[in-house]
């Protein structure tokens, strides 16, 4: 059983998922950045499709069929000598998103700052892991958590609002939200742990790089 939660946080907190993490929290946070008034919006659910096809569904196909022929054990990618053709498929995604989204007026510079910094962390990630395996995982969950950290730093949100539907509404701290991605990130942590797919110094080498590479991408488009 514990095996199984492990493995399901694994899955369900892929890095692969994490930039439409990011896009779906901050379009909670403020959806007036996009330019509409909630989530719910055709216009915002065409963008998060967008993001979902460009660096979910097609890197992940890409990959599956890495697996289908042998070049990968499986999406994990837990053997370090098998993540080069993964990496680079997913980099190439990633930046051709970035490309894309960078001159697009429609889409506010936050999120722009948060792909640029996933970018960064995922080829930081390629070229570390040609010496050590560091964790995909932690860098996915210290990025999420440096997009945290900058919305509620550079952006001033204390709190925001979620429509329920005919429930009403639900108001959320941004100091929660911080709170339970860095429990999150403990409980990714512990599950990689659990599936032995990776020592301490592997997730802590990625929480850095995923949270310090944010901030980077923060430097290069904010200031």
């Amino acid at each position: 059983m514990l095996r199984f939660t492990a493995l399901l946080f694994s899955y369900v907190l892929h890095p692969i998922f994490i930039i439409t993490y990011m896009l779906i929290l901050l379009i909670l946070i403020n959806p007036y950045l996009f330019g509409v008034n909630s989530i719910g919006d055709f216009e915002v659910k065409k963008l998060i499709l967008l993001i979902f096809m460009s660096t979910v569904f097609i890197p992940g196909f890409a990959i599956g069929i890495m697996r289908a022929t042998g070049l990968v054990s499986d999406t994990h990618m837990n053997k370090r000598e098998e993540r080069y053709g993964p990496f680079i498929t997913t980099g190439i995604f990633y930046l051709a998103t970035f490309r894309y989204l960078l001159y697009f007026p429609v889409v506010p510079v936050a999120f722009k700052i948060f792909v640029l910094g996933s970018c960064i962390g995922l080829f930081v990630a390629f070229f570390i892991n040609l010496w050590s395996k560091i964790s995909l995982h932690a860098v996915g969950m210290g990025g999420l958590l440096g997009m945290i950290a900058i919305t509620m730093a550079l952006f001033s949100y204390d709190s925001f609002i979620i429509p329920l539907s005919s429930y009403g509404t639900l108001h959320v701290s941004t100091v929660i939200l911080l709170m339970v991605g860095i429990i999150l990130a403990g409980i990714v942590g512990t599950s990689r742990l659990i599936l032995e797919a990776h020592e301490p110094i592997d997730l802590y080498g990625g929480y850095m790089v995923g949270f310090v590479t944010q901030f980077i991408g923060l430097y290069f488009l904010y200031y």
